[in-house]
């Protein structure tokens, strides 16, 4: 399915408390955001041939539940918002059908050899419409 990732919990993620550290969400969410880079085009290949990328400039993350040692974490990825040169994404992550954590980023796309944002080429604007109706798509609310 496009939009999703699954990840487990690796022994070192696991803090003082018990459970998964903070740090670790943001890694995963970073996962998520990079499928999703992979299945639209932006993938490394893009990457080394373009010079350009997707950088996160902003990102909110809500901790909702703790997330134990062993647990399988489903990340669900929706594009919310395409701009000719911006992308807002939302994460929600699950264990075991039950919503711990939410993150949403703002990321540009910038050319890192002119260190400036640059418009998605066609093709990549395409393929993040095309998997921005699909995600759409596939969650109850779209």
């Amino acid at each position: 399915m496009i939009g999703e990732l699954r990840q487990h919990v690796r022994p070192e993620w696991i803090d003082y408390n018990g459970h998964l550290s903070e740090a670790y969400y943001v890694l995963v969410f970073g996962f998520a955001t990079d499928a999703l880079m992979e299945r639209t085009g932006l993938d490394e290949q893009y990457r080394t041939s373009t010079g350009c990328s997707l950088y996160t400039v902003e990102a909110h993350i809500r901790y909702l539940r703790e997330v134990g040692p062993d647990a399988e974490m489903v990340v669900r990825t929706r594009i919310t918002e395409r701009g000719a040169k911006k992308l807002r994404l939302s994460h929600e992550m699950f264990v075991d059908g039950t919503l711990v954590s939410t993150e949403e980023i703002t990321a540009l796309h910038v050319d890192t050899r002119a260190g400036r944002t640059t418009p998605f080429p066609e093709e990549v604007a395409l393929q993040l419409a095309r998997a921005q109706e699909v995600l759409d798509a596939s969650t109850p609310d779209g």
